[in-house]
């Protein structure tokens, strides 16, 4: 086949200039494979670049989608042990919304095998993330704690369970009473309504005044002052979003006296010898804990590739629990 079917964003926008088109298969390149779509997750970066908030990389396709699962039907599986017609699923660089899409062999995971091709394609761009910035960047170690804003997100569900998977007390927060029950449902000790309370204050009272740990924060903004306030001792925030806001205050003599820290990533402009790094660590540490059944697909709904921009507005109403895919 040399023709298939994707999404492209006609022009920057509201959710209605996603566009149902038709595009050549990619060519795969030295060390990528070419990956029939079954199904791809939607992220917030889509919707960002959707927008024009959030330009492509140069060296990315211009259709949206950071992740897909499916059958393997031609590239170069090199090294990879994968082989052609396996299941996989895989962090992408761009080009998820298609029937087709290449992918770096060593950016692929296997789909787990109980889990549909839907379940599948919700794992990539929260795992890598989530891996790469609580436990690299955010170095969470042994009997400590983790706090995680927007809880009930698809990078909120799978820090908490991968968290609580790996022995840590996790808290977490939401927007609802709904969600905060989900939190708690997946693991976390305790997960706090922040249209309601303080969850500097509430985070505080949990911890008999210690603080957590780690924060993953996607809010930024005046967040930021009150996360610094709810970390321990040594305490390390990180950001990987700013829908709060890009600037802040922060209480620099609070990071002086506490030797806190405070960093942050952005994973898409990172590099593919980077992320498959990341893609042996969940392969080691998290694949097992999925295989185990200790970890579980939280899928909200699915779409029809054809509905991506009903799947977008969705995605920007912030009432879902967990992730959203697209399926073909």
């Amino acid at each position: 086949m040399s023709t298939m079917q994707a999404i492209e964003i006609s022009q920057p926008g509201a959710a209605d200039v996603l566009r149902l088109c038709e595009r050549a298969v990619p060519v795969p390149g030295p060390g990528e494979v070419l990956i029939q779509v079954h199904a791809a997750g939607i992220n917030r970066p889509d919707v960002l670049q959707r927008m024009g908030l959030y330009r492509a990389p140069a060296d990315a396709s211009d259709l949206p989608g950071l992740e897909v699962a499916g059958t393997i039907v031609g590239g170069d599986v090199g090294d990879s042990g994968f082989k052609l017609g396996e299941r996989v699923c895989a962090l992408v660089h761009g080009g998820g919304y298609a029937e087709y899409c290449c992918a770096p062999a060593s950016n692929c995971l296997p789909a787990p095998k109980d889990w549909s091709d839907a379940e599948a394609a919700s794992l990539p761009e929260t795992c890598f993330t989530v891996w790469s910035n609580v436990f690299e960047r955010g170095q969470l170690g042994a009997g400590e704690t983790l706090l995680v804003q927007g809880g009930s997100s698809g990078i909120g569900v799978t820090a908490i369970q991968i968290a609580h998977a790996l022995g840590h007390c996790v808290f977490a927060t939401a927007g609802s009473d709904d969600k905060v029950r989900a939190c708690e449902a997946l693991g976390a000790e305790r997960a706090i309504n922040y249209r309601e309370a303080d969850f500097s204050k509430a985070v505080r009272e949990y911890t008999d005044g210690r603080g957590v740990d780690v924060i993953l924060d996607i809010v930024g903004g005046e967040y930021v002052a009150r996360e610094i306030a709810c970390l321990a001792d040594d305490g390390r925030l990180v950001l990987i979003g700013v829908l709060g806001g890009t600037t802040a205050q922060i209480p620099l003599a609070q990071i002086l006296m506490r030797r806190l820290t405070v960093t942050g990533s952005t994973l898409r402009p990172r590099s593919d010898a980077y992320k498959a790094q990341i893609a042996h660590a969940l392969r080691e540490r998290v694949w097992p804990l999925i295989d185990a059944g200790k970890i579980k697909p939280v899928i909200h709904q699915t779409f029809p590739l054809a509905q991506a921009a009903d799947a977008h507005r969705l995605m920007e109403s912030s009432t879902h629990i967990g992730k959203i895919v697209l399926t073909l």
